[in-house]
């Protein structure tokens, strides 16, 4: 294997965060983004700002000095082969966009090893867990048809548990990390891809940053299990807070989705772990309910796909309507959940005939 990698991230926002602990272990990452943010990358770097513990305030990693390279380019100016992985890290109906459907296209020629770090699933990637009728999953996806050519021995899942944003009033090169918690990717079918995210892990880990004159490590690690199970996870976080952030009439903080009705919280949160054990999953894949409430104390704004809804959204990334269909499949049924769906649903329905 060869000490360094040449990355492509499909995604520049969540996906430079993932990209400049690469960059800082001296991987070559390339930006798969819009031609503003292309610009904007090139010209100043990436500047992801995050907490360390015992600091007060944030501190901001610069990509500009750091041992690897990171570049920018819109979809349709990169070349789909050459690279060594592939970071899946925009949200899922961007896939479906002219220029995204067609390098997604070379990536699967080129056979090109990838990790999603999605919340929702590719499709190869259930592909990989038995049992599951991927027919009656496809209408949970934009386009489904977008992930036909890709290998299911070459696709993995990357739990996206770190939460980030871009702050509106700063350039679109900067993110803010305010949950510092690592990335979870279950490893590869095969083997040699496989070894590559463990050497991608531990460069990772073994990189440390001039904080305040003093080599520190900072959070936000790329840990690799063996279970396929492991990102799956996310799910019952995804349905006990950042879904049910989604109101009749208005979104409300992640926070307060979670807390306002703590039981209700972990009723929903139960069911969904419940469904991954059916689905093969062991409990000790999941996350307990209560470290999950705790961390969500912290989260005091709205979801991603809630802020994307109240924007005027017409497509969002569905783990709520995915989790429905593959309870069904088990045999399985929560009304809550089935209340979540509905309510997505009609926020849907209601965008779409504004537009």
């Amino acid at each position: 294997m060869p000490a360094s990698y040449r990355v492509l991230s499909l995604g520049a926002s969540y996906g430079s965060l993932l990209a400049i602990k690469m960059v800082a272990a001296g991987h070559d990452v390339t930006l798969a983004c819009l031609p503003a943010e292309a610009e904007a990358f090139n010209r100043d770097g990436a500047r992801v700002r995050m907490p360390v513990k015992g600091r007060e305030g944030l501190f901001e990693i610069d990509s500009r000095t750091l041992s690897g390279k990171l570049s920018a380019a819109p979809p349709d100016r990169i070349d789909g082969a050459g690279y060594d992985l592939v970071v899946l890290a925009m949200q899922e109906p961007q896939y479906r966009s002219p220029g995204v459907r067609e390098l997604v296209a070379a990536i699967a020629r080129a056979r090109i090893p990838c990790m999603s770090i999605m919340n929702m699933p590719p499709l190869p990637y259930l592909a990989r867990i038995p049992g599951i009728d991927l027919a009656a999953c496809r209408p949970c996806y934009t386009d489904a048809s977008v992930w036909d050519g890709c290998d299911p021995k070459l696709m993995t899942l990357c739990s996206p548990d770190p939460q980030a944003f871009r702050p509106p009033d700063q350039p679109v090169n900067v993110l803010q990390v305010r949950l510092p918690t690592n990335f979870k990717s279950a490893r590869f079918d095969g083997d040699a891809p496989t070894h590559m995210l463990e050497d991608l892990a531990a460069g990772i880990e073994a990189a440390r940053f001039d904080v305040d004159g003093v080599r520190t490590a900072l959070p936000v690690k790329l840990k690799v299990h063996e279970s396929v199970f492991v990102p799956l996870a996310k799910w019952a976080m995804l349905l006990a807070g950042n879904y049910r952030c989604v109101g009749k009439d208005a979104m409300i903080p992640i926070r307060d989705a979670v807390h306002a009705d703590l039981a209700a919280s972990r009723a929903v949160y139960d069911w969904v772990v419940k469904l991954c054990v059916a689905l093969g999953a062991s409990h000790d894949d999941m996350v307990p309910f209560d470290k999950y409430a705790n961390a969500a104390l912290s989260l005091a704004s709205p979801s991603s796909a809630a802020r994307a809804l109240a924007n005027g959204a017409r497509d969002i990334e569905r783990i709520d309507q995915l989790v429905k269909v593959l309870g069904t499949q088990k045999g399985m049924r929560s009304e809550a959940v089935d209340a979540i769906v509905a309510r997505v649903d009609d926020w849907i329905a209601r965008n779409r005939r504004a537009a």
